[in-house]
Order: structure tokens, then C-alpha cells, then sequence
């Protein structure tokens, strides 16, 4: 659409929400909720539906004033704010939802020729059906906005609501003998049955949601941010205002019987009711079915703009606007024909309970969004009208809440159908799976609140439950993977870790770039599979700088990292001795200290995990028993159990035995009996040929390492192990609880 044919100004906004929310509801069944639930019941059902659009039309207006909002009004809105995926979702719904609107506004024009039905099936004996005047009517109304488009539609809006309100000043001049003989007022004023107060509320509340019907016409106002805020908050406080004034009229003028009986109860009230009542049902539903025939296909257009459907042909044709004036008339145009289906069916009450949970849907997410603003504390977020985020979230939680209330079933409908929706978007839209910035900076903030409550509350604990907080330094992350899928069986449910690419060099632009296509790399290699390591990189000169580096940056989960993880291919450990180097470095903090003898055998999951521990060396031993069940948490190892082998002397066998027996029963070891295996060590062979002999066919073996043989043996100590396949050397700070 060009810049010229964006014409309208505030009122159309105005006039579209108003004459939605002054509609067939208020004429139709007002009086039945008076008579039901009382004055007091009513109101209270009033201010229960402004709860959710008050905050809404608030939110709007403060989105509206933060960013150029274009065609496609709520849909634009959430969309840019929540990603077009989700966006797309909500914008299909709410789009079904304006156009079947329009089916259920012309059906309930009808009602206002309940005279003429009544008088031929009284005098001519059959039953007139209400598609007599319906489908004309929709005939009429698709003619207009294709032919004539939003600008005539306008003009014809301006005449009608002028209907609506001089029915409504009559229905106030007017008066009753009830009226004159009542003695009601707000002191005696009645709330009665509340046990049916929400099945009242759902037959009321579509009059609630016209609130944001003038957003819809967004890509043609001159100046959305002044016109959007401006006139949606006065339409829903003007019509608040003009419902509590209904509300009194009725109770005051009725009694009980006649409000249940009579539809059109405010027909005996106004001053000239036979005819300026229904002149005023006729003209709230028609401007209501001109609003909604003038929003839908605009949602639809900007729908097809995104390429929300997943036909090349179909987004372009559905997005085509006439050449003269912009005018969506290939969307107008379906949703006239959504609608003629509708209103042929004759009967869209079930329906309209699904159109008030998608419309509730949508309000509840333009309050989240503003909440979600709020929260994130974006500095692009500075809105020129601003609400308050507890408004907002109010909203939001009000709004699914008021779903269950009305519904629990079309509430679970409507999630389920969304859900549909948004599966299959998602599907054929897999590039656009881009995390929208308004959850990360409500993320970002929440993160970051949480580290530094977690920090308060760790500094005032003498007790720490431990749990592995690990780090992985690598240069050969594109060779071998085994590292990081350590790391990511310790990461799946107990412990948290964080994998650190090496880039060996000084910081500089050529660098920095290295760094940002791997890191890119790496990231896109794991999307595959359910990863649970937080992935970064490292540009440092040496093996030293980056450990150390490394060692001082605080755990992704808000926790100190505990852990370092190195690793070296079995086969060529030509890094091993960068490794043993640095060994005394990492020691000097508390950090445990594992290190991963990378084998480029496949890792056999069904044969499980061996843990090698001796009496001698219990710091050890409690931390490989931990991680060994820690690691087999992960749906890798599911079919593969943990075995743990003791070597000991021939005297130290029962003293031994009673040892681990007492740990298995007390449920300090998360492992059966029958997993533990106690082997004599004869002094004539070696430990090293134990282990080679028992855990050749192993998954992962776990042996314990001690510093001072790091010192002595270097490379030594990890060689002699041909017969295993990967190995984790694991040195322990402390003993560690086994709770």
C-alpha cells in the first residue's frame, strides 16, 4: 500500500471498537443477564471482562507508541514481538475468528425482524427461515468492501453508529411503569444465582472483545501510534461507562420475570422501542460485520506478506492489494466466502465460544508482550505511552484463567488447535526458528536475577550440596567429539556444563571472525541432538592462557564451575603433556580434574560403566561412583549398567566386602549388590592388567588418578591401557558425600 492511501485517522478506530462493543450482546442479551444474576451480578461480570481488555487495550496502545505498527493491526503486533512462526499461528486463529465474527454479527441482524418472522409464522403458518434476510444481507456486505473497499466502508460505519447511539439515547429517555412504582437503587440492588455467574459470563463476554477491532485497520491510519492508543482506550472506557448505564436502566425499569422472558427486552423501555430498538440491533450488528469484514482480510493480507502459508502462489495472491487504492480484495474476498458458509449454517453459537477462547488468546498474548517488555528492559523498548507491567500481567493471567472458567473444554480446544497450527507452521518454516528477542531479554533479565539471588544465598550456606559444574577446554573440537559428549551425558539431568573451543592466537578482528563462523559451526553441529552444554569459544595464545582463562569465568548456571575436563586422542596423545603440565595449575583451585583418553573405537553403551576404585584411595573412589551415575542418567546409556570393581590384598577381602555391602544396603551407593565386584590383586600381576582384563569390552571405564603420580609418571600414567577403549581418568579435589 502506498503512503498516500493511508488515510484514515483516529476515529475510524474509535467508531470500528465502539459499534463492536456496543452490539448484538447489549441488545440481545443484557436483559437476560440482569434478570438471572441481579445488578450487582452484571456489574460484576463488567468489571471481570475489562480486567482482560483494559490491560490489553492499554498494552496495544503502548506497543503502538514503541514501533511503527503496519498492516495487520494485533497480528503485526505480535508477530514482530513474538517471532513470525508463533506470530503466524496467532494470526491464522485470530483471522478465522474476525471472519466467522462477521457470520455471527449478520446472524444476529436477523433478530432484529423477530417482528416479521413472528407475524408470518402466526398468520401464513410456516416458519420463515432466518437465511431470508441473512444471506442477502452478507451478499450486500461482500459487494460493498470488495467493490467499494474500507474507505466507503468508513462512510457507511459513520451512519450506522449514528443508528446505534440515537437507540440508545432513546432507550435512556425512555421509561416504564415498573420504573415509576420500583423502589431500586444501589443500595438494595441485588446479586442473585451466583452458581451461574460464568455460565452468564460466557454468553456476555463476546461483547467485551470489539475492544481491538479499529487496531485491525492500522496499515491505513496516517499516524497508528496517535491513533491505535488514543482510540482504543476511549472506545473500551466509553463503552465500560455505557454498559453500567445499560445495566441500571434494565434493573430499574423491569422486573425479573420480563427481562428472562423478553429477547428484546429494550424495546418496552425506549421511547419509540418497536422501532428504534430494533433500528439500533440492526445497525450495532451491521457497523459490528463491517468492522470485522474491514479487519480480516487485512489480517489475512499481512499474513500472506510473511509467507505465513506454506504456497508461494497462494501468500502472493492473498497479499495483492488493488492497484488504485491498496485495497486487500483478494483477502476480502475469502473472508467473505468463510463467512457465507457460516451464516448459511444459520447457527454459529458453538462456534462463537471457540471465537471468544482465540480472541481471549490474543488478548492474553498482547499482555504478555507488554509484560514481557517490561520484564526484559530492552533499551529499543521506550514506549511514548506507557501501562505497568503488573496491569499487564494481569491481564495475561486473567484472560487464560477467564478461558478455563468459561470453558475447560474449548479452552483445551483451542490450545490443542493452536498447537496444531503452530507444529505445522513450524514445519514448513523451518528458517525461521529464530528466538525472538522479546523471551531472550526477559530470559537475560531473569537469568541474571537469579545468579545474583544464588550467589546471595550460596555465600550464607556452610553446607553445598555437590553437584558437577563442569568445564572442557579443546583445540580439536572439529576432529574428535567424545569430549563434548562427556560433557553432555554429565550436563543431561544432574550437572551443568560448559564446552570451551581453543583458538589458538592473539584477539584481533581476524580471530574474532574465526571465532564467530566456528563457534557458528559448532553450534549448528549439535542441533541434531538434545544437547544440554552451553557452547563457546576461546581465543587465547597457549594451552596455559586459556586454562587459566578458563578456570575464572563463573558456571553457566549461576554456580562456580567445579570441574575441568581435558581431553587426548588414545591413539596419538600428542597433547598429553600440555595436559600434565597444566595439571598442578587447575589443582591449585578446587577444581576436579578429569581427563578423557579419547578412543577412536565407537563407544558400546550396552556394555555399560566400570568404575575402578581401591581401598586406598576413597576421595577418588566417591567421585567416579557419582559420576559413573550421573552419566548413566543419560538415554545413552539406558541399556548399560554400572559396575564397580574393588582391587584389594588378600587380607583386606571381608574387612573390604563389609565395607561396600554396608554402603549398598544404607542406598549410599545408587547401585545393586550384585554390580560390585571385589578382586584379589595377586603381587605378581599388575593393576594395570586387572583392568585390561575385565573391562576390555567396556562402554566408558573410570579410573582414579592422584597428583603426586601425575608429578611422577607423567604420560606413564595413562599408558597401558591398549586393551580398553575410552577411558576417564578422574582426580578429586575432596572426598566427596555420597548422600
Amino acid at each position: 500500500m502506498s503512503v498516500n492511501s493511508k488515510k484514515f485517522g483516529t476515529a475510524p478506530v474509535f467508531f470500528t471498537a465502539i459499534s463492536t462493543i456496543l452490539g448484538a450482546i447489549l441488545f440481545l442479551r443484557f436483559g437476560f443477564a440482569v434478570g438471572t444474576l441481579g445488578f450487582w451480578g452484571v456489574i460484576l461480570i463488567i468489571l471481570l471482562g475489562h480486567f482482560v481488555t483494559i490491560p490489553t487495550a492499554l498494552a496495544i496502545s503502548e506497543i503502538a507508541t514503541n514501533k511503527r505498527v503496519e498492516g495487520g493491526g494485533e497480528y503485526f503486533i505480535i508477530s514482530r514481538s513474538f517471532g513470525l512462526n508463533i506470530g503466524a499461528t496467532i494470526g491464522i486463529a485470530l483471522f478465522f475468528s474476525q471472519a466467522i465474527s462477521v457470520a455471527f454479527y449478520v446472524i444476529a441482524f436477523t433478530e432484529a425482524f423477530e417482528f416479521l418472522f413472528n407475524y408470518i409464522a402466526e398468520n401464513m403458518g410456516f416458519v420463515l427461515p432466518r437465511q431470508v434476510i441473512s444471506l442477502p444481507v452478507m451478499l450486500g456486505l461482500a459487494v460493498l468492501i470488495i467493490k467499494k473497499g474500507a474507505n466507503l466502508g468508513v462512510k457507511a460505519l459513520y451512519f450506522v453508529v449514528a443508528i446505534l447511539l440515537a437507540s440508545l439515547v432513546m432507550f435512556f429517555l425512555g421509561t416504564t411503569g415498573h420504573a415509576d412504582e420500583s423502589t431500586f437503587n444501589l443500595a438494595n440492588a441485588q446479586l442473585r444465582n451466583p452458581q451461574d455467574f460464568f455460565v452468564v459470563f460466557a454468553i456476555i463476554f463476546p461483547a467485551f472483545t470489539g475492544m481491538t477491532a479499529g487496531v485491525g485497520l492500522s496499515g491505513d491510519l496516517k499516524k497508528p501510534s496517535f491513533s491505535i492508543p488514543l482510540g482504543t482506550t476511549l472506545a473500551t472506557i466509553s463503552g465500560m461507562i455505557i454498559y453500567f448505564f445499560v445495566v441500571y436502566k434494565l434493573a430499574l425499569s423491569a422486573p425479573v420475570e420480563d427481562l428472562l422472558e423478553h429477547q428484546l427486552i429494550m424495546t418496552r423501555i425506549a421511547v419509540g422501542g418497536a422501532i428504534v430498538i430494533p433500528l439500533g440491533l440492526a445497525a450495532s450488528t451491521i457497523s459490528s460485520a463491517l468492522g470485522s469484514v474491514m479487519v480480516a482480510p487485512r489480517t489475512l493480507q499481512a499474513l500472506a506478506l510473511d509467507r505465513a502459508f506454506p504456497s508461494k502462489r497462494i501468500n502472493s495472491w492473498l497479499a495483492r492489494g488493488r492497484t488504485n487504492d491498496g485495497e486487500p480484495v483478494n483477502a476480502s474476498l475469502v473472508t467473505c466466502v468463510i463467512a457465507f458458509v457460516f451464516v448459511a449454517l444459520g447457527d454459529v453459537n458453538a462456534v462463537a465460544s471457540i471465537i471468544s477462547m482465540f480472541f481471549m488468546v490474543t488478548y492474553g498474548s498482547l499482555c504478555l508482550i507488554s509484560f514481557l517488555n517490561h520484564f526484559g528492559s530492552s533499551p529499543s523498548y521506550r514506549p511514548s505511552f506507557k501501562s505497568r507491567w503488573y496491569i499487564s500481567l494481569a491481564g495475561f493471567v486473567v484472560a487464560v484463567w477467564v478461558m478455563f472458567k468459561i470453558s475447560t473444554v474449548y479452552a483445551l480446544l483451542s490450545f490443542v488447535l493452536i498447537a496444531a497450527i503452530y507444529l505445522y507452521v513450524d514445519h514448513y518454516h523451518k528458517s525461521r526458528k529464530g528466538f525472538a528477542s522479546i523471551f531472550a531479554n526477559a530470559l537475560f533479565q531473569l537469568n541474571r536475577n537469579l545468579q545474583v539471588l544464588i550467589q546471595k544465598k550460596q555465600s550464607k550456606k556452610e553446607h553445598k550440596e555437590w553437584r558437577p559444574s563442569a568445564i572442557c577446554i579443546s583445540k580439536d573440537s572439529f576432529k574428535r567429539d567424545k569430549a563434548f559428549r562427556l560433557l553432555n551425558w554429565i550436563s543431561y539431568k544432574y550437572g551443568f556444563g560448559t564446552y570451551l573451543h581453543h583458538i589458538v592466537g592473539y584477539y584481533s578482528k581476524t580471530t574474532a571472525e574465526q571465532a564467530r563462523l566456528e563457534h557458528k559451526k559448532l553450534i549448528e553441529h549439535v542441533n541434531n541432538i538434545e544437547n544440554h552444554v552451553y557452547i563457546d569459544t576461546l581465543i587465547s595464545p597457549s594451552n596455559t592462557s586459556a586454562i587459566a582463562q578458563a578456570i575464572q569465568i563463573p558456571g553457566i548456571a549461576g554456580m562456580e564451575n567445579n570441574m575441568v575436563i581435558f581431553e587426548f586422542d588414545k591413539e596419538n596423545p600428542s597433547n598429553l603433556m600440555e595436559i600434565i603440565d597444566n595439571f598442578a595449575l587447575v589443582n591449585s583451585g578446587d577444581f576436579d580434574i578429569c581427563i578423557l583418553s579419547s578412543s577412536n573405537r565407537e563407544i558400546p553403551f550396552k556394555k555399560g560403566i566400570h568404575i575402578w576404585i581401591n581401598s586406598l584411595d576413597t576421595e577418588n573412589a566417591n567421585l567416579m561412583i557419582l559420576l559413573g551415575f550421573i552419566i548413566s542418567g543419560h538415554p545413552d546409556w539406558k541399556k548399560g549398567q554400572i559396575q564397580i570393581f574393588n582391587i584389594c590384598h588378600p587380607d583386606e577381602v571381608e574387612r573390604t566386602k563389609k565395607a561396600m555391602n554396608e554402603l549398598v544396603i544404607s542406598g549410599r551407593l545408587p547401585i545393586s549388590g550384585k554390580n560390585i565386584r571385589l578382586l584379589v590383586q595377586n603381587q605378581d600381576i599388575s593393576t594395570r592388567a586387572i583392568i585390561n582384563e575385565h573391562s576390555a569390552n567396556a562402554g566408558l571405564t573410570l579410573i582414579g588418578i592422584r597428583e603426586e603420580l601425575v608429578k611422577k609418571e607423567k604420560e606413564q600414567l595413562f599408558e597401558g591401557y591398549n586393551e580398553l577403549g575410552t577411558v576417564l581418568f578422574v582426580h578429586s579435589k575432596d572426598q566427596k558425600t555420597i548422600e
